[in-house]
């Protein structure tokens, strides 16, 4: 992921450098060079070197220890491991799910923002006697690379150290060392879009499904989407000794329509099952001739003539501008807003990571929040018991990836305003690095009053706006678009958000069909009910500095008084704290009639009250799966029978699901497993995974194209701060005192009403 061209000049953020200017530029002049970008139309330096058609790889400390991938780094990590293949067929079968940074140690990353990286924060690391020793570099960037080899159907995880030093190996000189390699037995690694593509040529080149489709009327195969979904877990018949999908059958009606909603045709009835390692259909069976949907005049959702009508006329432009620039400043990926900053990262599987966020609070210095926050999973629970809709239960980003489904930002209005973009970087299956521009949007939004009081007696009225930063990507798995987004507020809240929006899945009906695990959204089709389910992954550092381990998690609930010589009136509550103290215990879920919410609390800081500071997890609307406890989907989905979890920090235990959640024949592997070493949490370093989802009974009004329904949470301070940190957010610059809007220019006459 690589910062794209700006649409202004954002400047780097120099505040807290505790050096000098000319003794900061000489003392890292020795240790910090420029990045060649390989994107760039610029041509090379003399001091830019280049060996063969491999990208150069800079020295370690040109990118912070947190930077995603570059594309040249990708390439060369690429480059070593098929070269590090014993045949020529081995080489040609390998292929590449996915390349990822590996994230150092807490403690690289603490020396990095203390010494290599502006800012420059010395107050991170612990304080020694005399002068602080400076490492002279920090250590080689890694890359870690999952590869699926298609000839023998086995996955690896190969670890790649990217240095300037040449290997001498098979396939010539690279830029790469193999630090480790290891092949996981019993797994399948996630689809790529470059199969799914491949196994819908194979199926409409199929004869059986070319004549099953003549049946219903359908011989041009242009017509025809083929959608192929994972097959999941359901019995050893999906076992991953077979890489395996099921497709799910749509038909367009218009081969000249680009834009036409070919969901709105469901093709029910036929069985169709893919190798595809093989890239060959395996089982198939026209099991029920179910008639294709009439052409809905209302499914597509183009301009309004398309449907027989107009769009409306009556919207007016609505500008947003900040002639001054925005508020935030970039420098790379380190963002620095009011008195937030953070750094952005993006990885293929989780999308959008939000690194090191930490608050400015005056005399108080940088006072950590979080060291990682991000989406590592999602799950689509259908509720529909018939074929092929119980099959549906998606992990959007164990089984697909939520960031290389993530898609470019710069032709749509996704974003308003003073925008930041950034550009992300991902292996495609054959090895091959592609870029998706502007796919990470950074911008500042008005967000209504921050808060406001009238004194009665004087008449004098203070009033704030509210304003937050937003950081956001988007992407589309298949028919559905998710929205996913963190915002930080000017009152020291951090929301995160997740939009849904997009197209059903449908199924088609019989004539005088009803269904009572759906609903009817036009003749012949209907729409099942599902569940869609997220999990954020916080990595809590609530005023905690690198190697800092303080921090407990407190379950709050809202207590009813008994009726008592403490209670005469009947009219007394008060909040209960209970201390979440291991792993088993700490499995929990939301309750709003006690108005129940946890506390992220440090051990060792207190406010100017004596009580320790925190931060609070808030939950917003939420669900827990509504599918009986033998459900096969939660077999691999266990870590949903609660929302909230908590664990010791282990570096290796990033996914709930397991790494590997397709096909996956393992029950309860990932967190449901963890949890059961009952490790103490009551003061360490801890992990939070919030689990949040929405039940989505359909609606008319969800079809042609689905509203944006919103979902989330609220991390916010609690005794984080001696008093509100809004209180110091100066007036609105902006005009209010313009004048009414005319909203008519003469009576309207009543036709009910006759004329005089």
């Amino acid at each position: 992921m690589a910062t794209s061209q700006e649409k202004a000049t954002l400047s780097p953020t120099a505040s807290g450098n505790p050096i000098s200017s000319k003794t900061s530029a000489a003392a890292m002049a020795t240790v910090i060079h420029p990045v060649l970008d390989p994107l760039s139309d610029s041509p090379p330096s003399a001091t830019t070197k280049t060996i063969a058609a491999t990208p150069v790889m800079a020295r370690a400390q040109t990118c912070h220890p947190l930077d995603p991938l570059m594309a040249a780094e990708i390439a060369v990590a690429v480059s070593t491991v098929r070269a590090a293949g014993k045949t020529p067929e081995v080489r040609d079968s390998m292929r590449f799910i996915e390349v990822v940074l590996v994230e150092p140690d807490k403690n690289v990353v603490a020396l990095a923002d203390a010494y290599f990286f502006p800012p420059f924060q010395p107050s991170l690391l612990p304080k020694t006697k005399g002068r602080p020793v400076i490492p002279t570099k920090l250590p080689p960037r890694q890359a870690r690379l999952v590869v699926y080899n298609k000839r023998s159907n086995e996955t690896s995880i190969w670890t790649v150290e990217l240095n300037e030093v040449h290997a001498a190996t098979r396939g010539g000189h690279h830029r790469g060392k193999v630090i480790s390699s290891k092949v996981v037995p019993d797994v399948q690694p996630p689809m790529d879009a470059e199969e799914y593509a491949e196994c819908e040529a194979v199926v409409k080149d199929f004869p059986p499904f070319r004549e099953a489709m003549r049946k219903r009327g359908i011989v041009d195969m242009d017509l025809v989407m083929v959608d192929p979904w994972c097959v999941g877990y359901h019995s050893n018949a999906d076992a991953p000794s077979r890489r395996l999908a099921k497709p799910l059958i749509f038909c367009r009606t218009e081969s000249d329509c680009p834009v036409e909603n070919g969901y709105a045709r469901p093709v029910e009835g036929i069985h169709v099952l893919v190798d595809m390692q093989n890239m060959v259909v395996i089982e198939f069976e026209d099991r029920k001739l179910v008639p294709l949907p009439p052409a809905d005049p209302l499914r597509n959702y183009t301009a309004g003539e398309t449907r027989g009508g107009v769009d409306r006329s009556d919207v007016k432009p609505l500008q947003i501008i900040q002639p001054e620039g925005p508020s935030f400043r970039v420098n790379g990926h380190f963002v620095n807003w009011q008195k937030w900053n953070f750094r952005i990262g993006f990885t293929p599987r989780e999308g959008l990571v939000i690194y090191s966020v930490a608050y400015l609070d005056g005399s108080r210095g940088r006072r950590p929040v979080a060291h990682r926050l991000s989406f590592v999973e999602m799950v689509v629970p259908y509720g529909d018991p018939n074929d092929p809709h119980y099959r549906k239960n998606a992990f959007d980003a164990g089984e697909d990836g939520l960031g290389k489904n993530a898609h470019s930002l710069k032709k749509g209005c996704d974003c308003l305003g003073y925008i930041k973009y950034f550009d992300a970087h991902f292996t495609n299956f054959t090895g091959g690095v592609e870029t998706i521009e502007n796919c990470v949007c950074l911008h500042e939004e008005d967000h209504g009053i921050l808060w406001k009081h009238q004194d009665w007696r004087t008449g004098l009225a203070e009033v704030r706006r509210s304003r937050r930063l937003t950081v956001s990507f988007i992407c589309t798995v298949a028919n559905y678009e998710y929205g996913f987004f963190w915002h930080f507020y000017q009152d020291g809240k951090i929301e995160a958000e997740v939009k849904l929006t997009g197209v059903l899945s449908l199924g088609a009906l019989q004539p005088g069909e009803v269904r009572k695990y759906g609903t009817m959204i036009a003749p012949g089709l209907y729409a099942p009910v599902h569940q869609h389910f997220f999990v954020a992954r916080m990595d809590m550092a609530v005023d905690c500095k690198p190697g800092e381990a303080f921090n407990q998690v407190v379950e709050m609930n809202v207590k009813v008084e008994d009726p008592g010589k403490d209670n005469v009136h009947n009219n007394a509550f008060y909040p209960e704290e209970e201390l979440l103290r291991t792993e088993l215990q700490a499995m929990r879920d939301c309750n709003p009639l006690s108005a129940r919410h946890w506390i992220i609390r440090n051990t060792r800081t207190v406010n100017r009250t004596g009580q320790l500071t925190g931060y609070k997890l808030v939950p917003g609307s939420n669900c827990l799966p509504l599918a009986g406890s033998e459900a096969k989907f939660l077999r691999r989905a266990a870590f949903l029978k609660h929302n909230l979890w908590v664990t010791a920090y282990s570096r290796d235990e990033m996914y709930p699901g397991g790494e590997f959640p397709n096909q996956n024949p393992r029950a309860g592997e990932g967190l449901a497993t963890w949890v059961k070493q009952n490790r103490p949490i009551e003061e360490t370093d801890i992990v939070l995974w919030y689990v949040f989802g929405v039940t989505h009974i359909p609606r008319l009004e969800d079809w042609p194209v689905m509203p944006v329904e919103r979902i989330g949470f609220m991390l916010m301070p609690h005794g984080f701060f001696n008093c509100s940190p809004a209180v110091d957010v100066p007036p609105s610059t902006g005009d209010c005192e313009l004048k009414d809007a005319v909203i008519a220019t003469k009576p309207i006459q009543n036709p009910l009403i006759p004329k005089l």
